[in-house]
């Protein structure tokens, strides 16, 4: 056991006062009331944070409208906008190992792998954000206006920060989430409230100190903890927020829809997934299986675009079920900080007697446990399971688990894969595992999905826009998309 040594950092952060930053202070919630935070490594508490209140989330959001409206921030430059995000990212990266630690704690994953990934990925994220600051353009247009036909125009379309953003994560890639939100919204001019998810908010309090160590105007960025069932729902209902941007659950992805289209808020919305992994007759089947287990064990199966669900041609079933079971009886299960374990507990217990109940629900139905299907403590751990003899219809292949939960079907040809693949209420991710171009570019059209993968499975780039079909959302982060959803386009007329 190698267990990594905390930075005093780390361990002064999680001991000073409960606070959250609304405009320039660092302030207690209204009525004084705090909420724990626990350890899911082993299920004790960690420290406690604000339980912010309605009059909170209201003073957050009117700090941003100001700080949008009235502050040195709506003159703001972009190339100063690219430094500031420069500054942030630089900031982030000294602190990486910070960070990390700060999100193994209150996640639970691996503090290395947070550092190597999660940390890392939101640092490269901002600075190519950075970049789009300073190339956000407009165009000019050659009109004719048929009522006046003799005059001359000069017209124009310019794209503008659409406002204060109201912004609220899940708790799977807490940090990473958050700078998904907070790139482009800088790098357009707009201002944010940001409210994390309820258990694991410590690295958007961090994230909110290096903001104003960059040199931020006060207001820019709120971060406000609570529940979601009252700092969520007030910052979702608030009219003064232009835009509400959500990661998290479909079900409450469509009731902040619905709140929006109230206020005609303007709404992304990156939602739940139940991703296919395809297993061609054709693939290099050791590195397929080898693949498909990372695709839906790693961080715990906590994601939204885990490969949960597995489809392999008929004659290779049997050999890439059993290779995959061997792979997670082989994993190591414990605590994020030993450098040596395999994977991580759950998010809490909730979420561990969740995954539970889906297990028991398989067996129950007359399914096979290949491997796993075992939970324990102190913590909340439940083993990689892998489970087959499973109808296509059965809840635990239509329904998002979110845990280390593998259902796998065999097929007997690539219709027959792509119908089982489409045959879905989400459509976040799929991969494909095969060395047949001309097989590969026939399916990859026909899978209804926001992003398909080959030979590999939720690799992800700050230039590649990421979102779903179906019930898996609406909009994209990442890429230029995201630019574009933090904008509005306004058309300029100029009679000569």
């Amino acid at each position: 056991m190698a267990i990594a040594t905390l930075l005093p950092a780390t361990t002064a952060f999680i001991q000073r006062a409960p606070r959250m930053l609304i405009g320039a202070e660092w302030v207690e919630a209204a009525d004084g009331q705090t909420m724990p935070l626990h350890n899911p490594a082993t299920g004790e508490q960690l420290c406690v944070v604000p339980r912010a209140t309605v009059d909170d989330i209201d003073r957050a959001v009117l700090a941003a409208r100001q700080a949008f409206d009235d502050s040195p921030w709506s003159r703001t430059r972009p190339r100063e906008r690219q430094n500031l995000l420069w500054k942030l990212a630089d900031l982030m990266q000294r602190d990486a190992e910070l960070l990390a630690q700060l999100e193994c704690l209150n996640n639970g994953k691996s503090a290395a792998v947070a550092q190597a990934m999660d940390v890392q990925l939101a640092i490269d994220f901002l600075r190519y954000m950075a970049g789009w600051a300073t190339k956000i353009e407009g165009s000019s247009v050659e009109v004719s206006v048929p009522l006046m036909p003799d005059q001359q125009f000069h017209s124009f379309i310019r794209r503008e920060a659409v406002g204060v953003v109201g912004a609220i994560v899940a708790w799977n890639f807490p940090l990473l989430l958050a700078c998904w939100k907070l790139g482009p919204a800088l790098a357009t001019g707009c201002t944010v409230v940001l409210k994390p998810a309820d258990e694991t908010p410590l690295t958007a309090l961090k994230l909110a100190e290096l903001v104003q160590e960059a040199g931020y105007p006060d207001g820019v960025f709120n971060v406000v903890t609570g529940t979601g069932i009252t700092a969520g729902a007030a910052l979702t209902h608030n009219p003064r927020v232009d835009k509400l941007t959500f990661t998290g659950s479909t079900a409450v992805g469509k009731e902040i829809g619905k709140i929006a289209m109230d206020n005609m808020t303007r709404v992304t919305l990156e939602l739940g997934g139940k991703s296919p992994t395809i297993v061609m007759a054709d693939a290099d089947l050791g590195s397929a299986a080898a693949g498909a287990a990372s695709a839906i064990f790693f961080n715990q199966g906590q994601v939204c675009c885990a490969g949960s669900r597995l489809y392999v041609q008929r004659k290779h079933f049997d050999n890439v079920v059993a290779d995959i079971a061997g792979i997670a009886n082989a994993m190591k299960l414990g605590s994020g900080l030993d450098t040596s374990v395999d994977m991580g507990p759950l998010i809490s217990a909730r979420q561990q007697e969740r995954v539970w109940r889906y297990i028991e629900m398989g067996r129950d139905s007359g399914a096979t446990l290949a491997c796993g299907g075992e939970r324990f403590g102190p913590g909340y751990f439940v083993k990689p399971t892998v489970i087959v003899d499973v109808d296509q219809q059965h809840s635990l292949v239509q329904e998002e688990i979110f845990g280390p939960v593998l259902v796998a079907i065999p097929f007997d040809d690539e219709a027959e894969a792509l119908r089982l693949a489409n045959d879905s209420p989400y459509g976040l991710g799929a991969s494909i595992w095969s060395n047949d171009l001309a097989a590969v570019h026939r399916m990859i059209p026909r899978i209804k999905s926001g992003s398909v993968w080959v030979n590999c499975h939720s690799a992800l780039d700050p230039a590649l826009p990421f979102g779903g079909y179906k019930m898996s959302g609406v909009g994209r982060e990442m890429g230029y998309a995201a630019i574009e959803h933090y904008t509005e386009l306004k058309s300029v007329l100029i009679k000569l």
